[in-house]
């Protein structure tokens, strides 16, 4: 292998690249410049077939304006695109696409009321008078077998869950015969049990010798899947390593400039008065399916409260039951009041504060500014009031405030929310949400999408919400963020609390023997 040295700001980093497998992909010194920001600052990286290329940085480091640029949706400003050793333009997604090239997008490009044989059929450029919806169906079962991403082509979108519907965007791209893919964040809303089935399918894509772009926060899956990884620090590339060669703490560091700690510091708990309770909730989804089903528990003062469980056993429903955002029946019970039946706002007011799984959805409102996106639901109060008038230079100075204190990355408040990356997208809910000290928080998923900095930050502050009297409810399908966060834990299955255990009397075995509904299977019963 071959070996060349760079500097930058923070270090040297050495480039790492393997001999004898030509470039599929080369992009050299591509710069892309939006008002205020250099999102590309003289990028240069190659992809080769046959191995996942990993693109690791900060939120708003710049992999996905880079994988944007490639895919065709966005245009450099300075720089080149070489495939096969032939420099080429890519103007559009059509251009990705003719020259091998998909992607899949973090945020799902899908019609809910269609068919997967139907939306694969509009993502395709044929202009036939007469469409074989069968021959594409039966091509679309072909390519799901051999890769392993079994899918019904005949069920509609809506009916999928979020794993099956990230196999639709893969097999869109496999459909128009992609040679490379591009997977941005691919594994953030997935549970642990779909992202082993997503990579079962990456590696069947190498062994096809097809070149796989992986865009992740996460460095366990990146040490797992990747074979080489380029690390982006504010715009610019940090380093090429292959991962036979470092490890998540070297990795770390090349990402935030700074050593990362894993580990979540927090003294004991002092637990006061309940704040939250749940008593014998019911609700349903969407679908009208009943997923909660008569769940109980208590949330105290000073605690967190970890609620672990694969997704779609409830989680949902109950949060947005908690917040009054659907129906339900049983009680809910806020400081000894009943709130079963109140407004979301009233809600708010009793000192709820909510991080959304939805963070687009629910979250914020994606073409209003990050300024008024910071006080969506508190502008009403006095400090940013003079009467009936909005005081605009506290909103502002507010709005700076949190920008800076939280790390949101953009050039400015006025930008929309639509404009920040998805990881800075979630910095803002939780800024937001955090910020108004709350009596109550409900936090879901709240580092999803957010690179170790960042969620080493939130953690700290949700620690220190609770060590101020807060009573948190966390919900995460990440094991280790409910080990590291958690007082007690709650396993969640089938929309019930099957076992509940102080986190000191906890284990990965017990609470995934929970998690599989496996309740007679547990040998330490204590507690449960």
């Amino acid at each position: 292998m071959g070996l060349h040295g760079t500097e930058n700001s923070v270090q040297s980093v050495y480039f790492i690249h393997a001999e004898g497998n030509m470039d599929f992909v080369e992009m050299k010194d591509v710069t892309k410049i939006y008002p205020g920001t250099v999102a590309c600052d003289k990028i240069s990286v190659s992809f080769k077939r046959g191995e996942v290329h990993t693109l690791l940085g900060e939120n708003g480091a710049g992999k996905t304006t880079l994988m944007n640029i490639l895919y065709g949706l966005a245009k450099a400003n300075e720089g080149s695109i070489w495939i096969n050793g032939k420099q080429t333009e890519i103007n559009s997604p059509k251009d990705a696409i003719a020259n091998g090239i998909g992607m899949v997008h973090q945020h799902f490009m899908l019609i809910p009321t269609l068919s997967v044989v139907e939306n694969v059929i509009l993502s395709l450029d044929e202009k036939e008078v007469f469409i074989d919806k069968k021959r594409i169906a039966d091509r679309i079962l072909s390519i799901a077998n051999k890769y392993g991403l079994a899918v019904d082509p005949y069920a509609k979108i809506s009916s999928l869950t979020v794993g099956q519907q990230q196999r639709v965007e893969i097999l869109k791209a496999l459909y128009k015969n992609c040679e490379m893919l591009i997977l941005d964040e691919p594994t953030a809303v997935l549970t642990p049990q779909e992202t082993e089935e997503l990579f079962i399918a990456v590696r069947n894509l190498i062994k096809e010798n097809k070149a796989v772009i992986f865009i992740s926060h996460k460095l366990n899956e990146v040490m797992e899947i990747s074979k080489v990884i380029t690390i982006l620090h504010l715009g610019k590339v940090r380093g090429t390593v292959n991962v036979s060669e470092t490890d998540a703490r070297q990795l770390a560091n090349l990402m935030v400039g700074r050593e990362v700690s894993f580990e979540v510091e927090k003294g004991d708990t002092k637990p006061g008065k309940v704040m939250l309770e749940i008593k014998d909730m019911h609700a349903h989804d969407a679908k009208g399916v009943e997923t909660v089903r008569g769940l109980t528990l208590k949330v105290r003062a000073g605690e967190i409260y970890g609620i672990a469980g694969v997704d779609g056993n409830g989680q949902s429903e109950l949060i947005r039951g908690i917040a009054g955002l659907c129906k339900k029946t049983g009680q809910v019970m806020i400081e000894g009041k009943d709130v079963s039946s109140s407004a979301p706002k009233e809600i708010l007011d009793c000192g709820v504060a909510h991080i959304p799984e939805d963070r687009q959805g629910v979250g914020m409102i994606m073409k209003m500014s990050i300024r008024n996106n910071l006080v969506l639901d508190t502008f009403y109060n006095t400090q940013f009031r003079n009467g009936k008038f909005l005081r605009w230079d506290k909103v502002g100075q507010h709005a700076d405030y949190l920008i800076e204190h939280y790390g949101i990355k953009t050039p400015n408040a006025d930008n929309t929310a639509n404009s920040l990356s998805g990881g800075n997208q979630q910095k803002l809910v939780v800024a937001r949400e955090l910020d108004k000290a709350p009596k109550i928080l409900l936090a879901v998923h709240p580092t999803r999408g957010v690179d170790v900095g960042a969620t080493e930050f939130i953690h700290k502050q949700i620690v220190s919400a609770r060590d101020k009297g807060c009573a948190v409810l966390l919900v995460s399908t990440e094991l280790d963020e409910i080990m590291a966060l958690s007082d007690r834990i709650g396993v969640i299955y089938d929309g019930v609390i099957l076992g509940e255990m102080d986190r000191k009397d906890a284990n990965l075995e017990t609470i995934g023997l929970l998690m599989a509904g496996k309740k007679d299977e547990v040998k330490t019963a204590e507690g449960i």
